[in-house]
């Protein structure tokens, strides 16, 4: 990753800008880093950011409100939360964050995190004239300690679901942008096709051990991720509710 990426890093603890700001640079991220929402906005106005990693429990104005803040042309989010703070971290999603993360976390999982955000706004991005290679070689060659590479798809329907790079394209091709939460949620719903699933076993098979924190998001990021397969070409029936039992994938999936 060259340094023409830039992350800006908004925290009210110096210790941790400090620390996330060194590992990402050792990575060969262009770093900078803000105390509080006010000084994010100000380095905003005067410098291009590829992404924030956004606190939320601040002083004076917190993470949530400055998310909410953000224009439309602002760059890709990751919350950074107090541990057991599931209410922020869902409404974090609902908001439109692309990621969040517990804090503390480890720098590893945050660069993991960050390198699949970024892979995923590149490929969403309509690439400029005579710029479509270099695009692609942002998605395919970019390495995500931890996380499969691109090689294993599945695929429904027309549809190209892409593990490794955590990518989703409809019959035509055209990249279906996905929250982390709807990706997961999908994955499971495609790992297990043609079969009704109960609402625990989305819990379970989307979010493991962090189920219980998310009891409350499921609904919301199952309405999200089916309004989503409907606006793709031909996803309008995938996901079929089942009255009283739960929600069945209808297409057979093949790997």
């Amino acid at each position: 990753m060259d340094l023409q990426t830039r992350i800006l890093i908004v925290d009210d603890d110096e210790g941790i800008r400090s620390l996330i700001g060194e590992f990402l640079g050792k990575h060969g991220y262009a770093t900078e880093t803000a105390a509080d929402p006010d000084a994010m906005r100000a380095l905003l106005a005067q410098q291009r950011f590829d992404l924030i990693v956004l606190d939320v429990m601040m002083p004076r104005e917190d993470g949530l409100t400055a998310l909410r803040q953000l224009g439309p042309d602002a760059p890709p989010v990751i919350m950074l939360s107090a541990v057991g703070s599931d209410v922020d971290r869902i409404v974090g999603l609902e908001m439109g964050a692309d990621d969040y993360l517990a804090k503390p976390c480890n720098p590893r999982e945050l660069l993991a995190r960050i390198r699949t955000v970024l892979r995923r706004r590149a490929a969403a991005a309509p690439a400029a004239p005579g710029a479509p290679a270099q695009a692609a070689a942002i998605v395919e060659h970019v390495p995500y300690e931890g996380e499969v590479q691109s090689g294993e798809v599945l695929r429904f329907a027309g549809w190209r679901m892409d593990l490794g790079l955590r990518l989703l394209f409809d019959p035509s091709n055209r990249l279906i942008s996905l929250s982390d939460g709807e990706f997961r949620l999908l994955r499971a719903f495609a790992q297990h096709p043609r079969r009704v699933l109960t609402r625990d076993q989305l819990l379970d098979w989307s979010r493991g051990e962090d189920s219980e924190l998310y009891d409350r998001a499921i609904d919301v990021q199952l309405s999200r991720l089916r309004r989503k397969l409907s606006d793709g070409d031909g996803g309008g029936d995938i996901i079929r509710t089942v009255r009283n039992e739960g929600y069945l994938f209808v297409p057979s999936v093949s790997g």
